[in-house]
């Protein structure tokens, strides 16, 4: 098996790093909150096996990725973040005018983006946990979430400068990511002000103590603003996006979620994905898989079985 490499590479005033492995069709692999390149570490080896050449970075904000300007929320829109990885596809595959892409919870609504800005960079897409979501053009991301949950849903929480930084970390950044990694509940997550997290979790199976060391030697290190600063700028991506109400994604596409993802629960989540306005602003939409049993980090908890579902999917062009 081939060994992951690593490198720095100056994309969009940043210098990002970016992890690698095999050669041939570029895969994209973009990753979420609270994450990093290593939640694709599974599938980065298994595509890279078959012929492929995986790319994973560090995105915006987050590990060794540094140059972001963490004070400024408004520096981490939707805009920089699918900016930040077409300078990258410039870089690592200048040759290569369309690209396979994979995403998770965040990175798959950077992925999204990628696809409705610039499908003439995506080959076919893979979508992990959170679905295309038009543009609701009489509210935004945080005015319908505070509307749905209250004050005390995390994506609320998250959104003064500072706040959840603190709260953070008087818990800990070892307890932070391990309970956020193992929570698996089909509800919403609340973190109340002054109170913490209101439950503790014994760490999930699929995570190794190596693998949650990792992630908490990265993250002791950056610290969490830059990964809430992308919840920070859903006011702002809401405005920046409205040139884009209406529209969809046209370019080939699966997607892929956990049983008990929070996301899929959600109100009304469900009937979007499986009655027919999914398909409607994803035309191209050739499969959409429900993952028994799993939750929302089902990548990592079932690596053998989306290594598979992706490989199918992306041999195909």
């Amino acid at each position: 098996m081939e060994k992951i490499e690593h490198k720095l590479i100056p994309v969009n005033g940043l210098q990002m790093h970016v992890a690698e492995v095999g050669e041939g069709p570029v895969v994209l692999f973009i990753h979420g909150f609270p994450e990093l390149w290593y939640s694709w570490r599974h599938q980065m080896t298994f595509v890279a096996a078959r012929g492929y050449h995986a790319v994973a970075p560090d995105m915006r904000g987050y590990g060794e990725t540094t140059g972001a300007q963490l004070e400024e929320p408004s520096k981490f829109t939707i805009m920089h973040l699918v900016g930040d990885l077409i300078a990258l596809l410039n870089a690592v595959s200048p040759n290569e005018e369309k690209v396979f892409v994979v995403g998770h919870d965040w990175g798959a609504v950077v992925a999204w983006h990628l696809a409705m800005y610039r499908p003439d960079r995506v080959r076919a897409l893979v979508n992990l946990s959170v679905p295309f979501t038009p543009r609701n053009p009489k509210m935004n991301a945080v005015e319908s979430i505070q509307k749905l949950y209250g004050d005390d849903h995390y994506i609320c929480r998250f959104q003064e400068p500072g706040d959840i930084e603190a709260e953070f970390k008087k818990v800990g950044t070892k307890e932070v990511l391990k309970n956020l990694f193992s929570f698996r509940e089909p509800a919403p997550l609340f973190f109340p002000k002054g109170k913490g997290f209101t439950y503790s979790i014994d760490r999930a199976p699929w995570l190794t103590e190596h693998d949650l060391d990792y992630y908490v030697s990265k993250f002791e290190n950056s610290g969490f603003t830059g990964g809430v600063n992308y919840y920070r700028a859903l006011r702002l991506n809401w405005e920046l996006n409205a040139p884009w109400s209406g529209a969809g994604v046209t370019v080939p596409s699966k997607f892929i979620t956990g049983e008990f993802d929070l996301v899929y629960h959600i109100p009304g989540t469900k009937d979007f994905i499986h009655g027919g306005r999914f398909k409607k602003f994803v035309p191209l939409l050739e499969d959409i898989v429900v993952v028994e049993g799993a939750g929302h980090f089902v990548n990592q908890e079932r690596p053998d079985e989306i290594n598979e579902l992706i490989y199918a999917f992306i041999k195909q062009f």
